[in-house]
């Protein structure tokens, strides 16, 4: 094999991650790890991924969430209530290196699929389990979907403290954080493997995740035993923190230093600013963030976003147009799928100068690689069938 053939593998060449995952969380950490070059097998009931249906898609059973967020997966249809199914699931473990799935300990458990059953058939096996809830709290077995992780961890109170009604963001921002988590924690694990062979089970709870994420910045003053100030970060907390007019459009700039105040406000025409108390440090630019903020915005209203945008580059200023989600998607390449035609892709986000992430391969259907993926394991042809005609083995539609 050539240098250059080697380069376009991704870091996790050569590791298979068995996905009994659904909808955005555990999906998306697996479509991170596919990115990263895994060969991610994804098992799916007969009706698919709850993902598959998440808005309009050019063909049944892709929408445009699952284009991207189900790539670089081979999908296999499984009815694991059955014993042959759970039976092919196990032979698909046994040649796995990671197995993560985000089903509750009580469904997990019913199905004979925990990580004391499955490492009988592959000991050294890194297997995460992510859901809502700690294993061993009140609410292990309650249901989580990331509107009640965001109420729970704190996202609404962020809302209050604004002034507005308690809200959630407008995002799926706890299924994100909590999928980047599982990625990370399983190629920690990887890491420790490849040192020392050892297998091991991580567990991570939605609620740990984002509770650690929103306390990052919001735990500030409460965090000191005893308390300094109350929790919640003052800058990020005033509702004057946004995108800001300009005279034909919309802007975000961000005076951080006491030079960045002097520049805007002499632009502006409020040079008897420079001297305010208020931008004299930074612990007092935090505390007047709101009065600050406004300022900012009278001044911005003044000129074009263009001609605001040139003078932040020329001062150092940090600043951006505000984008729509339309200019996200437009900035987007293009790809062709072999079911669903012309679509965008979400290019990997982060870059290897050896080892390139990449989409190797798009989107599949629902069971699309199941009698791939078990002949390479061993089936007949025969036994393949039989599954088929006894519903254990979904196979997609051949139209």
């Amino acid at each position: 094999m050539s240098q250059s053939e080697t380069n376009q593998r991704g870091p996790l060449d050569g590791v298979r991650v068995l996905d009994l995952s659904s909808v955005i969380m555990g999906p998306f950490s697996t479509q991170l790890l596919g990115d990263l070059g895994a060969d991610v097998v994804s098992i799916e009931d007969r009706t698919g991924d709850t993902n598959r249906s998440m808005g309009p898609g050019p063909v049944p059973g892709l929408s445009g969430v699952s284009l991207n967020l189900l790539r670089n997966k081979r999908s296999v249809g499984l009815d694991l209530k059955r014993p042959a199914g759970r039976d092919a699931l196990l032979r698909i473990a046994a040649t796995s290196d990671v197995f993560v799935t985000n089903l509750r300990p009580g469904p997990l458990g019913r199905l004979r699929l925990t990580y004391d059953d499955v490492r009988t058939v592959r000991p050294d096996i890194v297997f995460c389990q992510a859901h809502g809830h700690p294993s061993d709290s009140a609410d292990a077995d309650a249901p989580a979907y990331d509107d009640i992780i965001q109420s729970a961890s704190g996202i609404g109170e962020l809302f209050q403290r604004q002034g507005h009604e308690p809200s959630l963001l407008p995002t799926l921002v706890a299924d994100k954080v909590a999928g980047f988590t599982i990625a990370s924690a399983v190629l920690a694990a990887l890491y420790h493997h490849g040192r020392t062979g050892e297998g091991q089970h991580i567990e991570v709870p939605m609620i740990d995740v984002m509770r650690a994420f929103v306390l990052v910045e919001h735990g500030a003053g409460a965090i000191p035993e005893p308390p300094l100030d109350t929790a919640g970060y003052r800058r990020i907390l005033t509702a004057e923190r946004r995108p800001q007019e300009t005279a034909d459009g919309w802007i975000n700039v961000l005076p951080y230093t006491d030079a960045h105040y002097h520049a805007l406000f002499r632009a502006g025409g409020r040079a008897e600013l420079i001297d305010d108390a208020r931008i004299a440090s930074r612990e007092s630019r935090i505390a007047n963030s709101d009065s600050l903020y406004r300022e900012v915005a009278g001044i911005l209203r003044q000129r074009t976003t263009a001609e605001w945008l040139t003078f932040c580059e020329t001062e150092g200023i940090p600043a951006s147009r505000a984008a729509s989600l339309s200019d996200l998607v437009a900035a987007l390449p293009l790809a062709d799928h072999p079911r669903a035609g012309r679509y965008r892709v979400v290019p990997p986000p982060v870059r290897f100068s050896v080892t390139p992430a990449s989409v190797r391969h798009p989107a599949p259907l629902v069971g699309e690689h199941g009698r791939e993926v078990l002949a390479d394991l061993g089936y007949s042809a025969a036994q393949l069938d039989a599954l088929e005609a006894d519903g254990v083995l979904v196979q997609p539609p051949t139209d």
